[in-house]
């Protein structure tokens, strides 16, 4: 059980760091207060009624107000992960040490000859209770 825990913790933990690095950007294209498409990978499609800049004479000066806008949505994940010791505060500096020296201690190794009974002395037997009783284990 605490294996399967501790794998699964170990995943989570994993999957949080990736998901707070990874940075994305979502585009748009609206014509008008309609959206015609969007995308995460690659450029949008237009719906063709983009008003062009280069006229071909000069005798048209009449500028059309474009209705269509393209947006760009972008999330971007945390770029710096490695935190300095130096930048906390002093309460934040002891609680960190007072964490990892507790931390440590708890896996320390016992002594593997740990003897309960070497200071222990038997009592002295006054009579055999099997014997008074006359009952034997087979």
């Amino acid at each position: 059980m605490k294996k399967i825990f501790h794998k699964i913790s170990s995943f989570s933990l994993a999957l949080i760091v990736l998901l707070s690095t990874v940075s994305f950007t979502v585009e748009s294209h609206y014509c008008g207060n309609i959206l015609v498409d969007s995308s995460f990978f690659g450029d949008v499609e237009t719906c063709g009624m983009e008003v062009h800049d280069h006229l071909p004479s000069s005798e048209c000066d009449i500028s059309k107000k474009d209705c269509c806008n393209d947006v760009k949505d972008t999330v971007e994940g945390q770029d710096d992960l490695k935190m300095s010791f130096h930048t906390l505060d002093k309460v934040q500096q002891i609680f960190v040490a007072a964490f990892i020296h507790s931390y440590i201690n708890l896996f320390e190794d016992q002594d593997a000859d740990i003897n309960s009974f070497r200071d222990y002395v038997p009592p002295f037997l006054i009579q055999d209770i099997q014997k008074l009783h006359e009952t034997y284990l087979i």
